[in-house]
């Protein structure tokens, strides 16, 4: 009996010290997106994909290996579960019932749109929902929230890298291009924050765009934006129950395990509601948003390193009319939906 207590805690540190190199490589992935970012701007989410592809001859090391599938796979997670600290409920009254109506329609009618674009090029669904979500919610966190909810395995990953290469590189375009729009059309300070707010992808670029026409901008879109990152919570619980069975499946035994509502997404929604009541310090929730924002980028650094340029280049031009497609798609409903208003309250 001693021994096997003794060896128990032995064979646990043996299994962390396997995850560390491939751990400790994709962070430092991470920190020098991070650092890019910082110094000369852009995305490091981006960065941190191009970077990881780059080193993609690293995927079949047996030392990094163990620690590059974590930092994919279960990173995310932790993540995604810790975005509910930027959500509350009460930021949705501050939109009034117009704007809420009008970024769930966003949300559904990009994801519908997605299914339908990609039906028509030829592509998989799961493609069509990821960068669907992607598009139409928050970027890469929704992509890999969403890619988190359907069946596991090669093709998922796969779809998922270009979804978040292509969602960074249109959102960072539309953070250049989309202010020029707000300034060409004269866009009310509301105005221009919901069409920001409900048209680009990412958080960052979101911020980026509002503040450089002014700081109201700047606040209106943010909070159109959480509206939207908020959505993440109700289509991942869906997609969750629609896949159970085909994950299950895709797993075999050990997915015939899982819950049907996953833990990570327990914690988001406790999350939320905590933030929603006040009580979440406003230390607390920056220091989770940064740890949230790090297991994402440190995840999707990984997930360059499993990925080559090879590979992408071989999915041909349809997926990135798809991604086009609905950044089109969602710019031009959210300029339809501010001067559908403008007229109705003129």
């Amino acid at each position: 009996m001693t021994t096997n207590t003794l060896s128990h805690p032995r064979s646990r540190f043996d299994a962390f010290t396997r995850l560390v190199p491939g751990l400790m490589f994709c962070t430092v992935i991470a920190a020098a997106a991070s650092f890019v970012s910082a110094q000369y701007g852009g995305p490091k989410f981006l960065y941190a994909l191009l970077i990881g592809m780059a080193f993609h001859f690293l995927a079949d090391n047996g030392k990094c290996l163990p620690g590059i599938e974590v930092a994919a796979k279960k990173l995310v997670r932790i993540g995604v579960a810790l975005l509910g600290v930027r959500i509350a409920i009460s930021d949705v009254h501050a939109i009034g019932t117009v704007g809420v109506v009008a970024l769930a329609g966003a949300v559904a009618l990009t994801i519908l749109f997605s299914l339908l674009l990609a039906r028509l090029l030829k592509l998989p669904p799961m493609l069509g929902l990821l960068s669907g979500g992607a598009t139409g919610i928050c970027g890469i966190s929704a992509a890999m929230a969403i890619s988190s909810t359907l069946p596991q395995g090669k093709e998922n990953e796969h779809f998922t890298l270009l979804t978040a290469i292509g969602v960074a590189a249109f959102s960072t375009a539309a953070m250049v291009l989309y202010p020029l729009i707000v300034t060409a059309m004269g866009l009310t300070t509301s105005e221009a924050g919901l069409f920001l707010g409900g048209a680009i992808h990412d958080v960052a670029q979101v911020v980026g765009a509002g503040f450089m026409i002014s700081t109201d901008v700047g606040d209106a879109a943010t909070l159109a934006k959480m509206f939207r990152v908020a959505m993440l919570m109700p289509v991942v619980v869906i997609l969750m129950l629609v896949f159970h069975n085909a994950r299950t499946a895709a797993g075999g035994s050990e997915a015939g395990k899982q819950p049907l509502v996953p833990g990570f997404l327990l914690v988001f929604i406790a999350l939320v509601a905590f933030n929603s009541l006040g009580m979440l310090p406003a230390s607390v929730v920056a220091v989770s948003s940064d740890l949230s924002k790090w297991c994402l980028v440190i995840s999707i650094a990984a997930l360059g390193v499993k990925t080559s340029f090879e590979k992408l280049a071989e999915l041909g031009w349809q997926p990135v009319a798809l991604l086009l497609g609905n950044a089109v798609f969602i710019a031009a409903y959210m300029l339809s939906v501010v001067f559908m208003t403008r007229l109705w309250t003129a």
